[in-house]
């Protein structure tokens, strides 16, 4: 089986836009969203719809949760704070009740999908590989997906024991990886706001079969996203970051 793994879209319709046309291209067999549909830019109700529509999984993130007040936002940014009080005003009643009815993890595919980490499904950030290792000790498959750092990462660790020596990296565009041995934590990026210095929106092609994952970026109109942040009255710099992918 090939699926196509996206993450943290956080309203940005142009760049969920171009990676779904990316990924149809493709043809995979499925998609599957690890969280943070809404947050931070202007269209979460198109955004929601989308992947109400074009997903197989999705899980809920930190900023679906937030907007929607099953978690405290206290500890958000203040501008992820603000952005997710102005969705919760704007969202719509049945991007509410999609929202309302995801969980933040998925342990019942070929590979388990966490939003943020298997240990911690909603706030972890995975960045280092000693921490990662740490993680795949509680992971539910060999090969697990994680979202919420919005930076395109891939950790290993031998099969045996429990994440020790643990490696990692970020992962360029176009890279394919043999994950067909050890354990894996895979993190596909970002769509919606990239963190890792690439602007371009993010995304995972997992092939089950071969056990292969190839990442992708794909370019988008940026001016777009950025206007329509600016046009809403949120906060400018959320707009700005898209350019730098950070």
């Amino acid at each position: 089986m090939r699926a196509a793994i996206i993450s943290d879209i956080h309203g940005n319709l142009p760049a969920l836009t171009a990676v779904l046309a990316d990924i149809e291209a493709r043809s995979p067999d499925a998609v599957w969203c690890l969280g943070d549909v809404v947050g931070y830019g202007a269209d979460p109700n198109d955004c929601v719809a989308l992947a109400r529509e074009r997903c197989d999984v999705c899980l809920a993130g930190n900023h679906d949760l937030g907007v929607l007040g099953t978690i405290d936002i206290g500890a958000f940014s203040p501008a992820a704070a603000e952005a997710a009080r102005w969705t919760r005003e704007h969202l719509a009643d049945d991007a509410r009740e999609f929202l309302a009815g995801l969980e933040a993890a998925d342990e019942t595919r070929e590979a388990a999908m966490y939003h943020a980490s298997p240990r911690d499904h909603v706030w972890e950030y995975v960045l280092w590989p000693e921490q990662a290792g740490e993680c795949m000790a509680h992971q539910a498959t060999r090969v697990a997906m994680i979202g919420h750092s919005h930076v395109a990462l891939a950790f290993t660790a031998p099969a045996e024991g429990e994440g020790e020596g643990a490696q990692g990296a970020q992962i360029p565009d176009g890279a394919t990886l043999d994950v067909s041995e050890d354990r894996w934590l895979l993190n596909p990026g970002s769509v919606g706001q990239p963190r890792d210095g690439d602007p371009r929106a993010a995304w995972l092609e997992l092939d089950t079969d071969r056990w292969h994952a190839t990442y992708h970026r794909v370019s988008y109109d940026i001016d777009k996203a950025a206007e329509a942040i600016i046009q809403a009255g949120l906060p400018e710099h959320l707009g700005r970051r898209l350019y730098v992918g950070q």
